[in-house]
């Protein structure tokens, strides 16, 4: 099977390649598009800023690539928020994928700190990237921006309020947390992306 993981300005890229590398897989790093677009399946990894990202994609044509592959694709921390349609961070227009805003965390309490940083158990989980066994289970985030609940909501974490820890739409997963600094759950979670979506 043929994995990419897309590569451009974010800064988790390598972290990755090694967790797929521990499930025994070898994906390509590229920015090629050509090889995007004929991989098996893509993942899109993110830590960085929005709006300087947005232009870096833009720039590269990247920004058209992405919502039009037709492959099952993965979004990871910034990359399922470029994946919506605007974030509040930097006021950036993002790819619209999903049809929902990405708003900063505020906090209401003196204990909630941002960035949410840290496990925090997922819940009502759905779709082919996650399976019951998975119910409950704690993974890894550092964020200070969240998707709000929507239709596309594919799991759930509570902090400062409930959120979409995941988000699935056709042939586009994501996840807010990261799998892979997650630990065995995490490691789950990607077999699973390339094993069932």
């Amino acid at each position: 099977m043929n994995i990419v993981i897309i590569k451009y300005n974010a800064g988790n890229i390598f972290s990755v390649e090694h967790a797929f590398k521990r499930l025994g897989i070898e994906a390509l790093v590229t920015g090629d598009k050509e090889l995007i677009q004929k991989a098996d399946k893509v993942i899109f990894p993110g830590v960085g800023e929005a709006s300087s990202t947005m232009k870096y994609l833009q720039s590269t044509g990247l920004d058209k690539v992405i919502p039009n592959l037709t492959q099952p694709v993965l979004g990871i921390c910034l990359g399922m928020q470029l994946m919506c349609t605007h974030s509040e961070e930097g006021n950036a227009g993002c790819l619209g994928i999903f049809p929902t805003e990405v708003k900063r965390f505020i906090a209401q309490k003196h204990e909630e700190k941002v960035p949410h940083m840290g496990w925090n158990n997922i819940y009502e989980v759905k779709t082919p990237l996650f399976d019951s066994r998975l119910e409950n289970q704690f993974v890894y985030f550092v964020h200070s921006y969240y998707v709000a609940l929507c239709e596309h909501t594919a799991a759930t974490t509570n902090y400062i309020q409930p959120f979409s820890a995941a988000l699935h739409k056709d042939n586009f997963y994501a996840t807010q947390f990261h799998p892979e600094k997650s630990g065995d759950i995490g490691e789950r979670i990607l077999k699973n992306f390339i094993e069932n979506c």
